[in-house]
């Protein structure tokens, strides 16, 4: 392969093994003498669990064990955790219910595990979980967050009086009263965010073995950070010494943020490998990932936006309850507030800000972060009340944002964030272009002369990227730090090994993370290999989310990479009879400026190994590592515009033109930038399309299979415009902000405005199913006749 560096249009590395079936998945590993897992599953949003009879299971063909949640608790397993602390804003502690991986008292949504059996095959584990009895008392359940709040509502945990969790606010209460009392204009909006399934292309798997020669437990798991894993089953639910539990995640097919948790699935495996002496294996069907999978977003909100008679804006509201469904998962809490409020003032220079943030429980699957995590609530929320506000004063929407943009760098927010840098009105002006925004009236007339409506709409977004520095999370509430490490070992033949603690599913780390090497070294890009995923391997590590994988764990490569090249240096300097400032380091050489005395980079690795000339007092071996804890989040940011026509007969939208100009930051390798961009969009406009989690008044999940669920495909998206616009971010030493979630926090705004602007009506709710759309062309239509 070439040498290929930063900006390279690379071809992915892993790319090979896994479009020729040769990926090594969780399901993939076979251990000797392994059983199968399946888990005997709640058909109640809430019950008392007043019976369990397994005998006829256990006399059944290849069955192990059943297992039961009495069991787990008497074997003193802990409860599921929730990391990071919020306290409501009277100070208390959030109410966080107890969360037992085997429920065996009461359930709280359909889907809950009561018990495990363990069995030679999948398919006789799967038969008899169903021979198992469970003798349950149906109680009353509650699914609306809303209406979980109102007095008398089926009581969800009784830690929590009426479902809720916490009641947490941010922002100058009275500064946003005081700009509201002098508002020239006001727009008020009601807006819901709807209830998401992440839906990864490998549903989730474990597979626990325990040697009990070495008291060692070993976890394959779909994750997207393995250390973090280990640490909170080993710290927290106490199922094996950190030091004795290995934990791997090795091929895994997508994440979107699901995977970032822990379950109980993977606690049960472990626990019960041990208690039955095997190996112990379970692989979730579809189904059970639509019934156990965290799912994302549900938010309802109450947004006002203030206005000056200039239209420029000078104070922001919002009320939001927030469904974290029947249990608090492991970063669930900080989704609505600290990824969510803080990103209200988007690329606004907005003075005043207060948002209010209630939590609650409910009979439903847990809600935890999903691709973006607080970010697509936020942006979502605040991009419909700007469009909203500029049709009420008669503004183009385009010159009522352009009017109200951040143009000093650095701007700190009312809601805690300090915006380092950025250029919104490049990206507006990009899209804008790209687009033929100009353009448009022209191309509404022709649709119009067809019997089409055409509509177009805009969405400015802002992310904050890396959740760091530790020390600043930590503040809020977090449980963990939020740095990231790195290890760079060079062998002795000059072939380069970096050890990272972020994890790849399906973000291109191999390919990307050995660029750094290359461009740094001029190494060909076969000579670097990137090892991540295994605890036993690799160094403590925190894992991929939020879009921190460049930002974070590659400045932390780059940190080694730098102790690697001045120790190298000094190396070479030395070898060569040179001062250490004249070594240049060009083409896999290291060579003697304005000499052509040089070394090539495998003769100074050998000679770091075989240590017989070095500079005195040094170290053998060429092998160094770091962490890096960022000064600051990134921030990304870009504009969309989401060009539709709608059929007013069938009430079938379909998006025509797609503009999306986003400023990421440096850019590595730009031909993964536009897959995680295309990705993206195409999460957010089936969101705003198609996609919904919706349950029955008695907790029923109506949407628990693809025949329910829609997803988005192929012909549901036209082909993207895509345009990287470059800010460096100061507050790392590449200049990277991120991009993986970019797609999916500002697509829904611009599709669901554009389809407003269609139709005439701005009630449209996600998703803009067909069937809504008719039913508000028909008011439409019929409001013009009276």
């Amino acid at each position: 392969m070439a040498i290929e560096g930063i900006g390279a249009r690379a071809l992915r590395k892993e790319d090979k093994r896994f479009i020729t079936g040769k990926g090594r998945y969780t399901d993939d590993m076979v251990l000797p003498g392994m059983g199968h897992a399946a888990f005997v599953r709640s058909p109640h949003a809430h019950a008392k669990v007043t019976g369990l009879d397994a005998s006829a299971a256990l006399a059944m063909p290849g069955v192990d064990a059943v297992l039961t949640g009495d069991q787990l608790v008497g074997d003193g397993i802990g409860n599921l955790i929730c990391g990071w602390m919020i306290h409501s804003k009277d100070g208390t502690p959030m109410k966080m219910g107890g969360w037992r991986a085997l429920e065996p008292e009461v359930v709280r949504h359909v889907g809950q595990a009561v018990a495990v059996v363990v069995a030679d095959t999948a398919a006789q584990a799967r038969d008899a979980a169903d021979a198992v009895v469970v003798d349950y008392e149906e109680l009353p359940a509650v699914v609306d967050p809303v209406a979980a709040l109102a007095p008398g509502a089926p009581q969800v945990h009784p830690e929590a009086e009426g479902n809720l969790i916490y009641d947490w606010e941010i922002g100058d209460g009275a500064a946003v009263d005081a700009a509201f009392a002098g508002a020239a204009h006001v727009t008020k909006m009601e807006i819901r965010n709807n209830r998401l399934v992440p839906n990864p292309m490998e549903p989730r798997a474990a597979l626990a073995s325990y040697d009990d020669a070495e008291e060692h437990h070993t976890l394959y798991t779909t994750s997207q950070n393995p250390h973090v894993a280990r640490l909170v089953l080993s710290a927290f639910y106490n199922v094996a010494p950190e030091h004795k539990l290995r934990v791997i995640a090795p091929d895994v097919g997508g994440g979107f943020g699901s995977k970032i948790y822990i379950y109980p699935e993977e606690m049960v495996c472990l626990w019960a490998s041990k208690r039955v002496g095997r190996p112990v294996k379970w692989v979730s069907d579809r189904t059970e990932a639509f019934l156990t999978d965290a799912h994302g977003r549900d938010h309802v909100s109450e947004a006002e936006l203030a206005l000056d008679a200039d239209n420029r804006i000078v104070g922001l509201r919002v009320n939001t309850v927030a469904n974290l469904g029947a249990y608090m998962s492991l970063f669930s809490s900080a989704v609505p507030t600290y990824l969510y409020a803080t990103l209200l003032s988007g690329q606004y220079n907005i003075p005043a800000i207060h948002a209010n943030v209630k939590t609650v429980y409910t009979n439903t699957t847990a809600v935890d972060a999903y691709r973006g995590a607080g970010r697509p609530e936020a942006t979502y929320l605040l991009e419909r009340i700007m469009e909203t506000a500029a049709r009420e004063v008669g503004l183009s929407p385009a010159d009522f944002r352009r009017k109200n943009f951040v143009r000093e760098f650095p701007h700190q927010t009312p809601v805690i964030m300090c915006y380092d840098a950025g250029d919104y009105d490049v990206t507006l002006d990009a899209a804008l272009s790209a687009a033929d925004y100009a353009g448009f009236a022209a191309r509404k007339a022709e649709a119009a002369s067809r019997g089409k409506l055409r509509g177009i709409g805009l969405s400015c977004y802002i992310e904050a990227c890396g959740i760091a520095p530790s020390a600043a999370v930590g503040s809020l509430g977090a449980g963990v730090g939020l740095w990231e490490s790195a290890e760079v070992r060079v062998n002795p033949v000059g072939t380069v090994e970096v050890l990272t603690g972020s994890h790849s599913h399906g973000q291109g780390h191999e390919t990307t993370f050995a660029q750094l090497i290359c461009e740094r070294f001029g190494l060909d890009s076969d000579a670097v290999s990137i090892v991540h995923g295994d605890t036993d391997k690799v160094q403590f590590g925190m894992g991929t989310y939020g879009s921190r994988s460049g930002a974070v764990g590659m400045s932390a490569i780059v940190k080694a990479l730098d102790k690697v090249e001045d120790k190298a240096k000094k190396i070479a300097a030395h070898l060569m009879e040179a001062s250490e400032g004249d070594i240049q380091i060009e083409g896999g050489e290291l060579k003697v400026a304005g000499t052509d005395k040089k070394l090539s980079f495998t003769e100074v690795a050998l000679a770091a190994y075989t240590a017989h000339n070095l500079p005195e007092g040094m170290e053998p071996g060429l092998k160094e590592g770091a962490f890096y804890d960022p000064s600051n989040f990134t921030f990304p940011a870009g504009t969309y515009v989401c060009e539709v026509e709608v059929d007013p007969e069938t009430g079938k939208t379909e998006i025509v033109s797609f503009v999306a100009a986003d400023d990421f930051g440096k850019v590595i390798n730009p031909m993964i930038v536009e897959g995680q961009v295309h990705g993206g969009l195409v999460q957010g406009i089936g969101q705003a399309l198609l996609e919904n989690a919706a349950y029955d008044e008695s907790g029923q999940l109506l949407t628990a299979s693809y025949m329910d669920y829609t997803m988005p495909r192929a012909d549901d998206v036209p082909s993207f415009s895509l345009s990287t616009h470059e800010t460096l971010c100061p507050g790392n030493p590449l200049g990277m902000k991120g991009c993986g979630e970019a797609g999916a926090i500002g697509s829904p705004p611009a599709v669901i405005n554009a389809i407003t602007d269609a139709i005439g009506s701005n009630d449209l709710t996600m998703p803009a199913t067909p069937e809504k759309v008719w039913q508000l062309c028909r008011s439409q239509e019929k409001q013009a006749a009276e």
